[in-house]
């Protein structure tokens, strides 16, 4: 015989909408206004419901499987990193680490564009075309930059392309450490709690 499997009727979870942050919802593409700017983010590949109200957003699942399930507080994640994004800002610094050859970091293009040169002793120049909204800075420390940017997957990927462009290929990794490496994650504007 077979068994009878067990369905949740509905799933539901509320992100709390901060103040100085305004939220609106159409057709499940979410836009959040902050003091540092504007994020709009769609989650039209999900099926869910979005309800924003006063203070916070209904995020709710009816008759949901176990990945439906699953989805709604990865939702809630997303829209609580876009608030952070507009209010506080993300930034990522990066620090070279080399053994002989020392690497040399350019910013160009309107602080949007990272050349990494000297990589290795190689003559290649490395270019890195900064995400939308990412902006990259030299912090005044050797050997160390920091990216900027409210959404915080565009900087992350971003510091991601960089660290990627100086892979070690066809020598023993464990012995050739040298790249660009994320060294911190913090928020642009620290807030007191």
């Amino acid at each position: 015989f077979r068994s009878k499997q067990w369905y949740q009727r509905r799933v539901a979870i509320t992100a709390g909408i901060p103040s100085g942050c305004k939220v609106k919802v159409s057709k499940r593409i979410v836009t959040v206004d902050g003091p540092r700017g504007h994020l709009v983010k769609s989650f039209k590949h999900l099926q869910c419901e979005l309800i924003p109200g006063k203070k916070d957003i209904l995020i709710r699942v009816w008759f949901p499987n176990r990945k439906a399930v699953a989805c709604v507080n990865t939702i809630k994640s997303h829209i609580e990193n876009m608030f952070t994004g507009v209010i506080q800002g993300y930034k990522y610094k990066m620090k070279s680490v080399y053994a002989h050859f020392p690497i040399n970091i350019n910013i160009i293009n309107d602080n949007t564009l990272v050349e990494v040169h000297n990589f290795l002793g190689e003559k290649f120049v490395r270019r890195v075309n900064l995400l939308p909204g990412v902006t990259c800075k030299s912090t005044g420390t050797k050997d160390e930059i920091m990216l900027e940017g409210n959404d915080i997957e565009n900087v992350s990927r971003s510091a991601a392309l960089i660290q990627q462009s100086t892979t070690v290929r066809n020598k023993d990794i464990r012995k050739f450490l040298d790249g660009v490496y994320v060294s911190e994650k913090t928020n642009i504007v620290q807030v007191e709690e």
